[in-house]
């Protein structure tokens, strides 16, 4: 993560140049990434096609593939490979402030937990895992890498939540506490959730969802 600076205001971006946090995103800073993208100057075009992934992003906190951006802005992909050279995701997206790297991001109410598990995905640390992607050394854990899974796995908007971490660090405080991991059903019971409410925030399952996220492994 650094800072890309124009006109006098820094924004902080990834090692890619995507906004971090699209709440700051302003004219200005679109037209400092256009030149970046190898673009002097945006024209009504331009400005027609990033006002509709701007707008989508706000109402729906996807970021449109190119397939509903080109559909909906009737460009064919030449005509938009000709307005952003860069490409859709490194150019259009970029210019847009609206990361890709997550499949929603909730605009309103938890945009900064959003914005930091951004950070988290964007984190270089390396994390040695096994075949099925469980974390084979428990102290290697750290927050960051349960926002990793939860960006690969099925969690509502890849975001964790309050509930989750309370999942997650039970299972964290138990295994550093007696060296085993809960069964399902202590889970539940210790974190008050029953199995549907359970399902609800790890529908991958038990296993490879919260104890994945929680660094951990059975057979560990």
């Amino acid at each position: 993560m650094h800072d890309f600076s124009y006109k006098g205001v820094s924004y902080q971006v990834d090692d890619q140049g995507c906004l971090l946090d699209p709440r700051v995103w302003n004219k200005d800073f679109a037209e400092g990434m256009a030149r970046e993208c190898g673009i002097p100057v945006l024209s009504k075009e331009h400005w027609g096609v990033i006002d509709f992934v701007r707008d989508n992003f706000i109402k729906t906190g996807i970021c449109p593939t190119i397939y509903a951006t080109c559909k909906a802005t009737g460009l064919p992909p030449k005509e938009m490979q000709k307005l952003f050279p860069a490409g859709y995701h490194r150019g259009l997206c970029r210019v847009a402030g609206v990361h890709y790297r997550v499949s929603h991001m909730d605009y309103g109410t938890h945009i900064r937990q959003s914005v930091a598990d951004l950070r988290a995905l964007n984190n270089d640390k390396v994390y040695r895992t096994d075949v099925r992607g469980f974390l084979v050394t428990p102290e290697d854990w750290d927050e960051d890498f349960a926002r990793h899974r939860a960006a690969e796995m099925r969690i509502a908007k890849g975001e964790m939540t309050v509930e989750h971490w309370q999942v997650i660090n039970f299972l964290r405080d138990s295994w550093k506490k007696d060296h085993r991991i809960p069964t399902i059903y202590e889970t539940c019971e210790s974190c008050n959730v029953d199995l549907g409410k359970l399902e609800e925030l790890f529908p991958d399952g038990y296993h490879r969802g919260a104890i994945k996220a929680a660094g951990l492994r059975f057979f560990s």
